[in-house]
């Protein structure tokens, strides 16, 4: 029998179209489970947001696209929020906890690149954009002889690049495109051997305040860790720590 939840939540996420994009799935996510159900979506500007010219490698803080929407959880603004999961802070601020976390779409790492050629054909000198210093390192491993420069801004800005000339490629997540729809930039999917992603790619988190057990239960449905797990306590899974640097 389906359960009849009559309340309204308030969703807080990043304004992005991707952030958007991440918000529209974990309410369907919601309405398919809890069709009558109100929600409405708070929209915020994280530091991340507002800073696109601070080179990611190096930060000394890990909640760069995170802080405002947090805080505003926190004081009741919101009541949730939604994150990228390789975004999330280490530690999560306190009084905070995970209460979902989706399965990922999709995890690899893409090259998009002007001429449409593949990462070992590029030529010499090409000058290849990515925000991530793993990323870095790693294409750096692979071609010494490449440009790697630092890369911010929301995916349609980053693909304006290419556009305009300024880079021959771009390394980015797939499952940012695919959101987007627009998996046919993409011109090679990069074995995971070359550039290894995050482990958390693809996937979504869903923060709560902690002890806010109705939005617990609510999440609970599309959280992938019980859904897996389905025999696990409710604190056993509510206490889990997920511990990954925000390297994006």
């Amino acid at each position: 029998m389906e359960e009849v939840i009559n309340i309204k939540i308030r969703i807080g996420t990043r304004t992005s179209r991707l952030a958007l994009k991440q918000g529209e799935e974990i309410i369907r996510g919601l309405k398919e489970l809890y069709p009558e159900i109100g929600i409405a979506v708070v929209g915020f500007k994280t530091s991340g947001d507002r800073d696109k010219v601070t080179p990611l490698a190096g930060l000394e803080r890990s909640d760069f696209f995170t802080d405002e929407i947090d805080r505003a959880l926190l004081t009741g603004e919101v009541d949730c929020a939604v994150h990228s999961a390789k975004d999330l802070p280490d530690p999560l601020p306190e009084g905070l906890i995970v209460a979902a976390l989706t399965m990922s779409i999709d995890r690899d790492e893409v090259l998009v690149s002007r001429s449409d050629l593949n990462l070992n054909r590029l030529p010499r000198g090409a000058r290849i954009g990515t925000s991530s210093i793993r990323r870095k390192n790693q294409v750096h491993a692979i071609r010494p002889d490449l440009e790697v420069v630092d890369l911010r801004g929301n995916i349609e800005e980053r693909l304006d690049k290419l556009e305009t000339g300024v880079l021959d490629g771009i390394i980015i997540a797939a499952a940012g495109l695919i959101r987007l729809g627009l998996e046919d930039r993409i011109t090679q999917r990069i074995p995971p051997e070359l550039i290894q992603p995050h482990p958390l790619q693809g996937a979504l988190a869903v923060v709560v305040r902690e002890g806010a057990r109705e939005m617990i239960r609510l999440f609970s449905g599309i959280d992938s860790r019980r859904l897996s797990h389905p025999s696990r306590r409710e604190e056993e899974i509510n206490n889990d720590e997920i511990r990954m640097k925000n390297d994006e």
